[in-house]
């Protein structure tokens, strides 16, 4: 059934025409056919829209005012659909990410490079925050996705692990003697110890495995920032929990000890979060997906 939008697109190719019988060849449709969408409209609009002669279709004073107003509002939809083949092809868009620092830096950037190259005309947000930020970012619709230190305990969220990581203990030339055979945690727990703050997540999650072993955590220094625990290991004011992921340079090169635990920490995962109620965007997908090939087949 043809329905009005339709019989405003045969008109507007008649118009430019001049002709049923031309129009008809460029719509692919039988002469009648044109004629017959034409005469249904005038008489939807209780207006005669063209003149007809020997020669062909002359618009009428009323049919060249129509015109003007379905040349427009076609050009609008004809903008419109391209702009959506421009969303579909990721030629434009946003993209809004939750991340923290650490991960930001030591995790995401690549990812983010790679996915600018590729996609250049999209406009990437960055949103800096701890875990229970990005939660209220994503909750808030300020992010489309979060990625972040897991665990996560959010019915809103869909949480998809995409890097295993580990916690561990470091230290500086004063405490190496510590490296030389593997530590139990009651004697760890005797060092000054260099702690994130309470409301990293990954705080929280060494300090709950911790308890379930029946020590009670106090720092000697709760710090902001993964690069000030291992600073602070450096210069010997303390055995830091950094992960160890994250802390491979200062291994390598000698500035900071990997101490080995009787009992090491239970390995944890980063992931990418997003509410379970709202459909990714494209754009959020492709990078998701840049990040953990498995969404693909989610």
């Amino acid at each position: 059934m043809i329905g009005k939008l339709d019989y405003y697109r045969i008109f507007n190719i008649v118009s430019h025409n001049k002709s049923f019988s031309k129009a008809a060849e460029e719509l692919y449709m039988t002469q009648s056919a044109v004629s017959q969408a034409i005469h249904k409209l005038e008489k939807e609009l209780a207006t005669p829209l063209f003149h007809r002669t020997p020669k062909g279709v002359i618009l009428t004073d009323e049919g060249k005012v129509l015109y003007e107003y379905v040349q427009s509002a076609l050009g609008i939809l004809h903008s419109g659909e391209e702009k959506l083949m421009e969303f579909k092809h990721l030629t434009t868009g946003q993209l809004r990410i939750g991340v923290g620092d650490t991960i930001s830096r030591y995790f995401l950037l690549p990812y983010l490079e790679t996915f600018h190259l590729k996609y250049p005309g999209v406009r990437l947000t960055v949103l800096n925050g701890t875990t229970s930020e990005i939660r209220d970012f994503i909750r808030t619709g300020e992010a489309d996705i979060g990625v972040c230190n897991l665990p996560i305990q959010d019915e809103q969220l869909q949480v998809l692990p995409c890097k295993k990581i580990h916690d561990i203990f470091v230290c500086g030339e004063k405490y190496k003697n510590l490296t030389k055979k593997p530590v139990p945690l009651s004697l760890l727990m005797k060092m000054p110890l260099i702690f994130l703050g309470k409301k990293a997540n990954s705080r929280n999650y060494v300090e709950h495995y911790l308890k379930e072993q029946g020590y009670h955590l106090t720092p000697e220094f709760e710090l902001g920032s993964h690069d000030l625990l291992l600073q602070f290991a450096q210069i010997n004011l303390g055995i830091a929990c950094v992960t160890k992921e994250f802390a491979m340079e200062y291994l390598e090169k000698g500035l900071l000890y990997e101490l080995s635990l009787q009992q090491p920490l239970p390995e944890r995962s980063i992931g990418i979060c997003h509410l379970k109620s709202v459909p990714l965007s494209r754009a959020a997908r492709k990078f998701s997906e840049l990040i953990n090939p498995m969404m693909t087949h989610g």
